[in-house]
């Protein structure tokens, strides 16, 4: 899972990013914690940046760019990664999507917490005013007027960051100004939906040939289907004709005798109607002499 987290300053990113590092076991990537681990390394890409900051100057995007490609690589990353202050401007932002393209990784979200800056003053001005009360000192940079530079360097700079991302169809935004529990609740139905449309987008893929794979086998069973019950036909018909032969042959066979006999019995009539007939022929010749 990789993902960025877009909001202004006191929207509730490093919380929302700690539960997620708990939920999902990625690991959260600071760009000023990247900073510091490459300088401490002495890395070819830390050395250059310690020089640049030693010097004052600010870190240019490559640099940046190259630490991140370097971090990623690391096997607790192996999981995926949460970009925390990176990017800040649209340029860095195709840096770093030329820099995955380039390593066949791509992201999976950018979640933006959406939230009300005139609350998050109000918020501030109240913590400030709770903290002198209890007679501590106010953190320096948790005042109405750093807050409010802040604010509009988050609107300069990375806000455009949010229609870079709409534009390529990346960009959830959050209600950052639900309680804790509902802004992390709605993080994960986010992140569930995108982890079934990239299932259902690799079936897709896979889903083509797999359909005519289907079909080639359900086809030919069905055809063959069809065609079983004509197979026998022939055979069925071959057996009838058998049996109505061995019927035939069995009333010949039956019927010879009985003609036999028939033919037998009116034979010896013919020889015995002759026999009679010559008796009365001869009884007759005898009379005609005696009367002579």
């Amino acid at each position: 899972m990789r993902l960025i987290l877009l909001g202004p300053p006191g929207s509730g990113k490093g919380t929302q990013a700690q539960r997620l590092v708990q939920q999902y076991g990625i690991v959260q990537l600071s760009t000023g914690d990247m900073l510091r681990a490459a300088v401490a390394a002495q890395t070819p890409i830390g050395l250059k940046a310690k020089d640049i900051m030693a010097a004052g100057g600010l870190v240019p995007d490559e640099v940046v760019v190259g630490i991140i490609a370097d971090r990623i690589e690391q096997p607790d990353a192996a999981n995926g990664f949460i970009l925390d202050g990176f990017p800040r401007t649209v340029p860095q932002a195709e840096a770093l999507d030329a820099l995955l393209k380039q390593k066949q990784m791509k992201l999976d979200a950018v979640i933006e917490l959406r939230v009300n800056e005139g609350v998050l003053l109000e918020r501030v001005e109240r913590r400030a005013a709770e903290t002198r009360a209890r007679g501590e000192a106010v953190r320096a940079d948790d005042t109405p007027e750093v807050l409010t530079k802040r604010l509009a360097s988050y609107r300069d700079q990375t806000e455009p960051l949010i229609h870079y991302y709409s534009d390529h169809r990346m960009l959830a935004t959050v209600d950052g100004m639900m309680p804790i529990e509902q802004v992390t609740e709605e993080i994960g139905r986010i992140l569930a939906a995108v982890g079934k449309s990239g299932g259902s987008r690799a079936a897709k893929k896979a889903n083509p040939a797999k359909r005519s794979a289907k079909a080639r086998g359900k086809a030919a069973p069905a055809k063959s289907a069809k065609k079983a019950p004509k197979a026998p036909a022939p055979a069925k018909k071959a057996a009838k004709t058998a049996k109505k032969a061995a019927r035939t042959t069995k009333k010949g066979a039956k019927a010879a005798p009985k003609k036999a006999s028939k033919a037998a019995k009116k034979a010896p009539k013919p020889a015995a109607k002759a026999t009679r007939g010559t008796r009365k022929t001869s009884a007759k010749a005898a009379k005609k002499r005696a009367k002579r």
